[in-house]
This record gives C-alpha cells, sequence and structure tokens, in this order.
C-alpha cells in the first residue's frame, strides 16, 4: 500500500491545463486541521447559550444606520439568479410554476403557483443555521434532534424574519485576476481576499456581508452548464479563519461557497461545516453577482446597502429570496 504522502504527491500534484489558464492543485490539508477549526473558531455560547442568530448578531443598530447612510446614487440591483425552470447537470431540482387561472377562463383572475426545493446549486437561497450538522451537532451545541419531520425546531430562517440590512461588500476575484471567471476548481486563499481589499480600498469588518464572485453565471452562458457540485472555484477552507477575524455577519457566492474539490481530507463542503456550524453565519449560495459587479466597476464602489428578506418559514432550512444591493 502506497504511503499517505505518497498518495497525497499521486493524486494531488498535478497541473491541469485549463484553456490558457493553468491551475496547480494543492497538497490535501489534514481532516484535522478542520477538525481542530471547529473547535478554536467557534462562536458557541459568545451571544448566550439560548442564541438563534449567530454572527447576525454583529448587524447592529448602528451598523445598520451606516450602512443606509451608504446610499449615494439611489440606484438599486438584484443579486438574485432569475429562476431556472430547465433541468440542467447544475440544476436537478428546476423551478415548477403552474397557472391555475388565465384570463376569462375562469376569470377574471390570473392565478399561479411555485414550489421548489431550493438547497443544491442552481436556486439563489440563504442557509439558515439548522441546515448543517457536524458530528450530530449545529451551531451553539444544539442536537440534530432538534430537526425532525416537522422542521428545524432551532436555528431556522425565521429567526431572521426582522430581513437583513447592512452592509454588503463584493470581492470580484476575476477582476482581481483580470480574468472574466475562474476555472473550476480555483480556491480563492486569504491572500486574494486581502488583495482585492487593497484593490477596492475596503477593510472588511463587523456586521459586514461579504458577497464573492467567481463568475460562474458568466461562464455558464459562455459555455453551458457544468457540475458545479464536483467542479467549482470557491472558497478554501483556510479562509474560515479570515471571516472569523474580520467578524464577518454573513457570506455568501455566485456558487455554493466552498471550492470543489474542497482540498481537505474527510470533507466536501468544509467552508460549510465551518461557516453554518462552528461561527454561525449564515449563507448566500448560488447568487447572480454579475450586474451588481458591472454596476460596482461602472462607479468604482464596492460597498453597498445589502437588504434582503427570506421567508418567514417556521422550521425552515432556509429559503429562496432576492437579495438587493442599493449604492
Amino acid at each position: 500500500m502506497k504511503s499517505t504522502n505518497t498518495r497525497k504527491i499521486a493524486l494531488l500534484i498535478v497541473l491541469t491545463s485549463i484553456g490558457s489558464h493553468s491551475i496547480l492543485a494543492q497538497e490535501l490539508m489534514p481532516q484535522t486541521t478542520v477538525d481542530g477549526w471547529m473547535e478554536s473558531l467557534s462562536n458557541w455560547g459568545r451571544w448566550g447559550e439560548d442564541d438563534q442568530l449567530g454572527t447576525v448578531n454583529l448587524i447592529t443598530p448602528e451598523k445598520r444606520i451606516a450602512a443606509a447612510r451608504l446610499v449615494q446614487t439611489g440606484i438599486s440591483v438584484s443579486m438574485a439568479h432569475e429562476t431556472l425552470v430547465a433541468p440542467a447537470v447544475d440544476n436537478g431540482n428546476p423551478y415548477s410554476h403552474e397557472m391555475q387561472a388565465i384570463g376569462s377562463s375562469p376569470g377574471p383572475w390570473a392565478i399561479d403557483s411555485f414550489g421548489v426545493s431550493f438547497h443544491g446549486y442552481a436556486h439563489s437561497h440563504l442557509d439558515a443555521l439548522c441546515h448543517r450538522f457536524q458530528n450530530g451537532m449545529m451551531y451553539n451545541g444544539y442536537p440534530e434532534s432538534e430537526v425532525t419531520e416537522n422542521g428545524c425546531a432551532k436555528l431556522d430562517i425565521s429567526a431572521s424574519h426582522a430581513g437583513i440590512f447592512s452592509r454588503g461588500i463584493l470581492m470580484d476575484i476575476p477582476r482581481l485576476k483580470g480574468v472574466d471567471w475562474l476555472e473550476p476548481q480555483t480556491p480563492i486563499m486569504i491572500e486574494d481576499l486581502e488583495a482585492w481589499e487593497a484593490e477596492a480600498g475596503i477593510t472588511v469588518g463587523a456586521g459586514d456581508i461579504l458577497l464573492v464572485r467567481t463568475g460562474r453565471w458568466s461562464r455558464r452562458e459562455a459555455m453551458g452548464p457544468w457540475n458545479v457540485a464536483q467542479e467549482s472555484a470557491g472558497l478554501h477552507a483556510s479562509t474560515v479563519q479570515w471571516l472569523k477575524e474580520r467578524d464577518v455577519a454573513m457570506v455568501g457566492s455566485d456558487a455554493a461557497l466552498d471550492v470543489f474539490p474542497s482540498g481537505v481530507e474527510g470533507y466536501t463542503h468544509p467552508v460549510h461545516a465551518l461557516v453554518l456550524v462552528a461561527l454561525g453565519t449564515p449563507i448566500f449560495d448560488n447568487l447572480d453577482l454579475e450586474a451588481v459587479a458591472e454596476i460596482a466597476a461602472q462607479q468604482n464602489r464596492w460597498k453597498f446597502l445589502f437588504t434582503t428578506a427570506p421567508l418567514r418559514i417556521v422550521g425552515g432550512t432556509g429559503s429562496p429570496l432576492n437579495p438587493i444591493a442599493t449604492f
């Protein structure tokens, strides 16, 4: 049997050429490293043993007032992707949309219904803190037994019933690197986040909502859908230390946040595990950051008022939504 080090080298120190871009796969991070971060980065108990909000507690009234003062031009742009109703390799659960009444048959009302299984890699949504367990536990030490056939008794999406209102910061990593999009499997590291801060002249701070653009939707439009669950640019697990240091309130991206493959032994979604369970930070998945990136570039302003309101679903593991950036 090959040694562990030999196996890592054989499988992971691989140079893959994709178009004009080369990606050097990283050596696998040991599972024990992320296991350790689950403990050392934990916010459990920080806001009390009964806390349901996690790092959303960092969005204080003072933070909301400061965020409101960011509005200068009044330009607003959606950060949700349009609903996807066609099955695709990255959309195994399309939105369903059924018209139940149209015009004069039976009239005079137009009535419809829609439904979606929104978790996954296609639909813009917010993950509640009860969406993920680690070793049978959720954020703040709640056991997974709090989640039953009736829904989440703790940490459900209705904890955010007052809505989200704070400073949003867009990190456009493809723009930083001078490309239209990041190729699948590209890990975003702490040095990338700090390089963007320097480029944009912004320092991420407590209560901010951090949005990371990989260019996923631009690539999809140009090249068609691909299996995002297996190959996607995204945050490397090591960046969660930085999110904790900066006291980020919420984080999201235009894919599923994690880089895939994850580069971590034993974890397919280490960022989701660390962020949701250890930090208690809700995650925005599959946002469409193309339009907001264009407006931000035109104005050379990468911070804005971020607003959104998840559906008030008691027991829900998350919610589809339409986040808005207002400049």
